[in-house]
């Protein structure tokens, strides 16, 4: 069985009047990949996402969803964007209700589901994006930060198994932008595969599996994050410089100050890189699944330990927590965030829920064998 959700096969297009924007495109995502096309302005990144679910339609070359080449007859491409669901990089490009139900119930209703269907596929996607009671509001007066989310909930109620995001965090304060990071990779949890298309080389090492680099309308490599960003010739191919956290580890590398290893992930793996094999007394981290949780027993946990640092990661846990009053110390990056502590001695408290339970245990459990460090997650 092909478990490519998308590919890519010598794929080319030029716009009217205007050099060609992709000259010879191939490229394939596995299912269930978080992959970041890569690459400065101008590069063909917006051109190539609105080839994944037949927005424009190429020249020349084929594309497929699912081992199945796009068609791009009405009814074919309904089925298609069923499957692919695309967020546009200017959400009010992608929103034209007059209110914000309206806006999310525009996929489902052109699918001709039932009325109460789409009610609780709208109910349920604003919920996800953290937009509950927003249902009457009209997009137009909503923050960008708003905005983008709606955007995100309109293709989630199509339910799609590929979610294909056009810079995502643009124009966007940074808290703003990583809460809607942090949206993606729940969503990554639940089994959605996420293609997005960024110039920011930070957000694509620390949240892909995998970068696509482009420039000028041709793929350079792709590969692992770690593999791209430290390559001096691929970055200077494509006029662009390696994330902050791995220049600074290629230099320190270079001056024999650190020895070579595997890149640092993220700043508790560049920690401890830095304090070499000193010893380290670590705390715990205590993971709670707030979905089987009351507010009384979170805040009697939390009064019987109140040297713990507290966060929460995705929308149901954060709700849950901001309905029952809970403080929360760290509201995004939170497992580098108590990784950090539990380096420094203190204990954390996570509270999540579902597909993000597990993903704690992944993140430690890979920073425990990277790191040389045992750090035990206790499911309390």
């Amino acid at each position: 069985m092909n478990d490519n959700v998308l590919t890519f096969e010598d794929v080319r297009f030029s716009y009217p009047g205007r050099p060609a924007s992709l000259k010879g495109i191939s490229f394939s995502v596995e299912r269930g990949k978080k992959v970041a096309v890569v690459g400065p302005n101008g590069a063909g990144k917006t051109t190539l996402l609105l080839m994944c679910n037949g927005t424009l339609v190429p020249e020349d070359g084929k594309i497929f969803v699912n081992g199945e080449e796009i068609a791009y007859d009405r009814t074919s491409l309904r089925d298609v964007r069923t499957k692919v669901g695309l967020v546009f990089q200017n959400s009010d490009s992608q929103l034209f209700a007059p209110s914000v139900f309206a806006d999310v119930a525009f996929g489902p209703m052109n699918l001709h589901l039932p009325d109460e269907e789409i009610r609780e596929r709208v109910s349920d996607s604003l919920f996800a994006v953290g937009l509950v009671d927003y249902d009457k509001r009209p997009p137009h007066h909503l923050s960008g930060g708003e905005k983008k989310r709606v955007a995100i909930a309109g293709i989630l109620a199509m339910r799609p198994d590929i979610l294909v995001a056009d810079e995502p965090t643009a124009s966007l304060d940074p808290a703003t932008a990583a809460e809607i990071m942090d949206l993606l990779d729940e969503l990554h949890e639940n089994g959605t595969t996420i293609l997005l298309s960024t110039h920011d080389v930070e957000l694509a090492y620390a949240w892909a599996d995998e970068v696509i680099l482009l420039a000028d309308g041709m793929v350079l490599h792709q590969g692992e994050p770690a593999e791209v960003f430290t390559s001096y010739e691929l970055m200077t191919k494509a006029r662009m410089t390696p994330p902050v956290l791995l220049d600074l580890y290629m230099e320190l590398v270079r001056r024999n100050i650190l020895a070579p290893s595997i890149p640092p992930k993220g700043i508790p793996e560049m920690t401890r890189l830095i304090e070499g094999s000193c010893p380290i007394v670590t705390g715990k981290v205590y993971l709670a699944d707030t979905d089987s949780l009351t507010p009384a027993s979170v805040q009697q946990m939390l009064a019987d330990h109140p040297a713990w640092h507290t966060g929460a990661m995705g929308t149901r846990a954060k709700k849950f927590c901001y309905l029952s009053e809970i403080p929360l110390e760290y509201t995004h990056g939170v497992v580098d965030k108590c990784l950090l502590s539990v380096m420094s001695g203190e204990d954390t408290l996570i509270l999540t829920c579902g597909g993000m339970l597990d993903r704690v245990e992944m993140r430690t459990d890979t920073f425990s064998k990277e790191s040389g460090i045992e750090v035990k997650v206790i499911r309390i």
